[in-house]
């Protein structure tokens, strides 16, 4: 895989380069709520610009539904984007049309242009070949004779999409310092990684990180399952769970896991409940197996969190994905601000697998230096975990 370093080895003062970004973040309206994959992106684009690169960066926001819409735009994440390098990055009206066209030929020595929201062409994600095929050939073309591709969206290297895969088979391309540092990182949970190895898995679903807890349990110390996905496994283990978030078609594969897994997995031992999902509900603290009827556990309680952050200080690695309550509401975001701080405490060598987990961390204000590693990719980081293969990892190795 050729990466960075190589391309600026080669040069690329003067040099069009196209960089796929993951600027993918959170807004309230307008406002960035949370900046932190904006942030990620900038050590490769420093050392672009910095060596006198013109670069063209392309990034999706949300979830458009192939046309543009103004809630999508990326106008927010251009002057966040500008504000951080301490330069105007200039915004492209569209993605490969006439706007695209004189934005980029604008661009000088150093300079950074964004093309707007690059799902807003229905042909980057669609699941025929050849039309993603012309759309990053329409991104190749935007470039010109002599341009380099940097693939630095880690985000979205599991998706089979033209300005992830596709254009990879058209231009020069390599691995920015953000994908090789995330591969890096999950390189390592798979490997050896230094025991115990525990892992923290929370957020609403079992099915959703049903793949991640078969592939991972024989190789972890010990799993501690927190979140909505909890009240499945207690209800696999035969116990009332009020109003509580069920999957009710995973409880066999909840009790099938109990009982592969022995003393690994760890559930809580009390709950915090309230009347109502709101953040004025009546709240109170129960076991785990005293769910009220018509109530709905929202978070860990105080000794599930205190036996938890007991593992986590002796652990040697630490994988953590997914919150242990909708920690967005006070009354219910201690669990997370405890496990959360417990492996901040702890030695372990850490792993924040992005996501809801990213965005837990900094919402509660805790320190982002404590962990070893905050992943920019949820998705992405899970599937590595799976062994799956990722497309957009998989056609920089061919490259």
């Amino acid at each position: 895989m050729k990466t960075l370093d190589d391309l600026l080895a080669e040069g690329v003062s003067g040099r069009r380069v196209l960089l796929r970004a993951d600027l993918n973040v959170p807004l309230d309206g307008e406002t960035i709520t949370d900046d932190g994959r904006v942030r990620a992106s900038l050590p490769t684009l420093r050392r672009l610009t910095g060596a006198g690169a013109r670069v063209v960066v392309t990034a999706h926001l949300g979830r458009p539904k192939g046309a543009p819409d103004p809630k999508f735009s990326l106008a927010p994440v251009a002057a966040r984007l500008g504000e951080l390098l301490g330069a105007p990055v200039a915004l492209a009206a569209d993605v490969v049309g006439a706007s695209a066209r004189s934005t980029v030929d604008g661009l000088v020595d150093g300079g950074v242009a964004l093309l707007e929201n690059i799902r807003f062409d229905p042909r980057e994600t669609s699941k025929v070949d050849g039309e993603r095929a012309e759309f990053a050939g329409e991104l190749a073309a935007l470039v010109g004779d002599g341009a380099a591709f940097v693939s630095d969206g880690f985000g979205v290297v599991h998706r089979k999409q033209a300005s992830v895969y596709d254009v990879a088979t058209l231009l020069p391309a390599y691995a920015g310092g953000l994908v090789l540092a995330e591969l890096e990182v999950l390189r390592r949970l798979t490997g050896t990684p230094d025991r115990p190895y525990v892992v923290v898995l929370g957020g609403s679903k079992v099915s959703d990180k049903l793949a991640v807890i078969e592939s991972l349990l024989p190789g972890v110390d010990r799993l501690l399952v927190g979140g909505g996905m909890c009240f499945t496994f207690l209800a696999a283990q035969g116990h009332g769970i009020g109003d509580s978030l069920l999957e009710a078609d995973m409880v066999d594969t909840c009790r099938r896991l109990l009982a592969d897994a022995g003393d690994k997995i760890q559930l809580p031992v009390d709950i915090v409940e309230a009347d109502a999902f709101a953040a004025d509900a009546t709240v109170a603290t129960v076991a785990a197996t005293e769910i009220s009827e018509g109530w709905k556990g929202l978070d860990i309680g105080p000794a599930t969190a205190k036996r938890y952050g007991e593992v986590l200080a002796s652990a040697g690695t630490v994988f953590w994905n997914g919150p242990m309550g909708v920690f967005e509401l006070a009354p219910f975001a201690e669990g997370t601000r405890a496990v959360a701080q417990a492996i901040v405490d702890s030695p372990a060598y850490s792993v924040v697998g992005g996501g809801d987990s990213a965005a837990a961390v900094r919402a509660l204000g805790l320190p982002e230096d404590g962990f070893s590693h905050i992943s920019t990719g949820g998705g992405a980081s899970l599937e590595f975990l799976e062994g799956k293969t990722l497309p957009g990892i998989e056609v920089l190795e061919r490259s």
